[in-house]
């Protein structure tokens, strides 16, 4: 187990909806890779893609760690799990709520940042392998 994981999440579509996948790397607190996730996830919308992918990388990072540390580069799904924006549509509801049932049942401390789209390219590039 690690003190504390920083965990680069990504979801991409090819049209809105369309084609979707996630991509997501897990370092330790030294920027060590701990693991590098892509999935292909159906039809659907990039947003959508977003939440999945954060559902899924809070699963595998608690593998590693009680304290996670998410980095998107989605404004919006920053924003709405930091509280600052309200979700509007039902289905980013229910999103967020599975969300928080994971963070509840395993006992995470989860902090969410921005980062630039420039840092995020190692998730940003698994998503868009696992599209082709």
């Amino acid at each position: 187990m690690y003190k504390k994981v920083y965990v680069y999440i990504d979801g991409a579509s090819k049209g809105n909806p369309g084609k979707a996948a996630i991509g997501i790397v897990i370092k330790d607190c030294y920027g060590n890779t701990v693991e590098r996730y892509k999935a292909a996830i159906g039809e659907t919308t990039n947003n959508t893609a977003e939440y999945t992918a954060l559902k899924e990388a809070l699963n595998l990072a608690s593998r590693y760690s009680n304290n996670i540390t998410i980095m998107s580069d989605s404004k919006l799904l920053v924003n709405q799990m930091n509280g600052v924006y309200k979700a509007k549509r039902d289905h980013i509801k229910r999103l967020i709520h599975e969300i928080s049932n994971i963070v509840n049942d395993k006992g995470l401390i989860v902090e969410y940042r921005l980062v630039r789209r420039e840092s995020n390219k190692e998730a940003d590039t698994l998503a868009n392998e696992a599209l082709k």
